[in-house]
């Protein structure tokens, strides 16, 4: 019956139209246009929504062309009264072909992609700055530590917030990442940022943002029946001062809730 073939081709139109729709819907991000609320605002973000074009046009070219000949195929070899179907073990230059040029293709992408993936992984191209924090994943938050006024991280003046993190448009932002207890995943999705939180070790992440505004910080990876939970607020500040200002304010609400916890004139 010829049925099927209207069925896939059907399948396929449907498809290929979502595919086309996404980038002009305001609730898909990648990769989307710029007057987007959720758009890209990090120069790494830009490389990697790069690569992923390329590896949709790829795959999309193959989508489509594989779909033309199924359609195809199973239209016109329609089972037909009196036809006997003919089988055969198969090409062997055809393997090989279709081996071959995904083969190719991998190998492509995967030299093509080390450059970006060095400049946001390698830890040679780290930014040679303080670091902003130290965030520690748990079932279910993150816990960020903040240099106090001395500019230090591990002392007694650190500033300590959950699910709050903060920095400033324009520069570089270099955090320490780590896991209280299981596995997880550091995600920063308008900035492309993805990184694995692993318990025992304390992994360098480094990211930017060229746009001012609330993002948000989630976790994933599926780390336990709290892990839809597992959510931060991230602001950029647009200046420098902003962020002082900000600190500032985090720095005498920590205090305040210091002399509660001690029982102090706040507390009574």
């Amino acid at each position: 019956m010829r049925y099927w073939s209207i069925l896939f081709a059907l399948a396929a139109l449907f498809s290929v139209a979502c595919f086309a729709y996404a980038p002009f819907d305001a609730n898909w991000w990648l990769p989307n246009d710029p007057g987007n609320h959720h758009h890209v605002v990090s120069s790494f973000g830009r490389e990697i929504d790069s690569l992923f074009l390329i590896i949709l046009w790829i795959t999309g070219i193959v989508f489509i062309g594989t779909q033309l000949v199924l359609v195809w195929e199973s239209f016109r070899f329609v089972d037909r009264p009196g036809r006997v179907a003919t089988y055969f073990h198969g090409s062997q230059r055809l393997e090989v072909v279709w081996t071959i040029i995904p083969a190719a293709i991998l190998v492509f992408i995967a030299l093509y992609q080390m450059g970006t993936w060095a400049e946001i992984k390698f830890r040679s191209s780290a930014p040679k700055v303080p670091p902003l924090a130290e965030i520690t994943a748990r079932q279910f938050q993150w816990i960020m530590r903040y240099p106090g006024p001395d500019g230090r991280l591990n002392t007694t003046d650190d500033v300590h917030l959950v699910n709050d993190l903060h920095f400033v448009k324009g520069k570089p932002a270099l955090i320490y990442l780590r896991s209280q207890d299981v596995l997880h995943s550091f995600f920063l999705p308008q900035l492309r940022i993805k990184q694995d939180a692993v318990p025992g070790l304390t992994i360098p992440v480094w990211f930017d943002s060229d746009t001012a505004g609330h993002y948000e910080l989630v976790c994933a990876e599926l780390c336990g029946w709290g892990h839809y939970k597992m959510r931060s607020n991230v602001t950029v500040h647009e200046t420098q001062s902003d962020f002082d200002e900000w600190m500032k304010r985090a720095i005498a609400d920590q205090g305040v809730s210091q002399l509660a916890a001690a029982g102090g004139p706040q507390g009574r």
